[in-house]
């Protein structure tokens, strides 16, 4: 028996008011029900992850009114847990500890007259040790660790600015063709080069967007999942990278990601490589980790990342559609669940005006922390082995 995910759950994303993250990922898991033609009784299992907004925990079962669960459990591995939760919930389906089992993110950062950038401002953390240290010398936030990262990724490989802003550009371009991204204005290169500096190499339009929202999808046998209102989504594959770089001397941080590692197991797993994949769906919280785990999956050579974006592969038209909906750059930021959701959109032909030329097989990222952790997803139309 294989798995598959056989339904999807989006709320309204983005400046989304009034509704509490457990109000959001409880309306998440009912529309996912809906969508696989599934009662909430016929779940047995549930998995939440929740933001830095606060809540969903396990409390959701309560809310939902679900009982007798064979699994429920809350999972945190930052951005990389969308593509975690759909790994434990398949392994339980596979094992036969559970049959249906729901996988939920919820956020709610924004708040009403606050700017997106004091989202997170609430969560600012007590800095002590070696950690001390490096807040003394400015490096207080992810903005800040990420722009170190790509700093050191330009001056290994020469990558540019322009090469960060080539993303950025393509992204958006697919955004537009997405009536639930939140930015769907064209940008241009030069737009990019002038938007203001949040960290520098990192402008304004290297950085992902902030969004208030729920998605969930629901996992089951792939049987059983063929059986229900909307075509199931083959799990092919799945791997986790955590490669707890120690940021000193001798460290890879900024040069490689846990892709490098997840990567090839799920493909292993799969029974792919990176030539069969059709379509990539890449966690985006900046332009950078699109480039570097581009590299480390082997979709290019390391420090070619680069030049493989500007070549505008990765754009309407390109040769390995990436980001169809926008990601979280323009489409909408739900952690590893923003391109999880998009490729099961791409995965059912559902994308209309951005529907990629071809889905047969989709590769799908989840990154964590700052570049500590890190998950790789294989889905296909098609079940595995067919």
């Amino acid at each position: 028996m294989n798995a598959a995910i056989a339904g999807l759950g989006m709320t309204e994303l983005g400046k989304v008011y009034g509704r509490s993250p457990r109000r959001l990922a409880a309306d998440a898991v009912r529309l996912a029900a809906a969508d696989a033609g599934l009662d909430l009784a016929d779940l047995d299992g549930l998995i939440v992850s929740h933001g830095l907004g606060g809540s969903p925990g396990i409390e959701l079962a309560e809310t939902l009114g679900l009982r007798d669960l064979r699994l429920l459990t809350k999972m945190d591995s930052f951005g990389a847990t969308a593509g975690a939760m759909v790994s434990y919930a398949a392994m339980s389906v596979l094992s036969g500890a559970a049959t249906t089992v729901a996988c939920v993110f919820a956020d709610a950062p924004l708040q009403p007259q606050q700017s997106s950038g004091s989202a997170y401002q609430r969560d600012a953390r007590e800095w002590y040790g070696f950690g001390g240290m490096t807040a003394a010398l400015g490096l207080r936030s992810v903005n800040a660790y990420y722009a170190l990262a790509a700093q050191r990724h330009m001056a290994r490989y020469g990558t540019t600015s322009e090469q960060l802003g080539a993303i950025a550009v393509g992204t958006r371009q697919w955004a537009a063709r997405n009536p639930l991204a939140q930015m769907r204005e064209p940008i241009t290169l030069a737009d990019h080069q002038a938007s203001r500096w949040v960290a520098e190499p990192l402008h304004l339009l290297d950085c992902c967007l902030v969004s208030n929202g729920a998605i969930a999808v629901i996992v089951t046998g792939a049987d059983r999942a063929a059986s229900l209102a909307r075509p199931p989504v083959h799990l092919w594959g799945w791997g986790q990278g955590h490669p707890g770089h120690p940021r000193e001397r001798g460290s890879g941080f900024g040069l490689t990601t846990g892709a490098a590692v997840s990567g090839p197991i799920a493909m292993k797993m799969a029974g792919v490589t990176v030539d069969d994949v059709d379509v990539c769906q890449l966690y985006d919280c900046y332009t950078y980790t699109v480039l570097v785990s581009l590299e480390d999956y082997g979709f290019c050579a390391k420090g070619e990342g680069g030049a493989f974006a500007a070549s505008g592969a990765l754009a309407p038209g390109g040769s390995l559609p990436t980001n169809t909906g926008g990601g979280q750059l323009s489409g909408y930021y739900m952690w590893g669940m923003t391109p999880l959701s998009e490729a099961v959109i791409q995965a059912r032909g559902d994308g209309g005006e951005r529907q990629a030329p071809a889905n047969d097989v989709l590769l799908v990222s989840g990154n964590g922390g700052i570049l500590d952790h890190h998950s790789t997803l294989i889905l296909s139309p098609h079940p595995k082995g067919a």
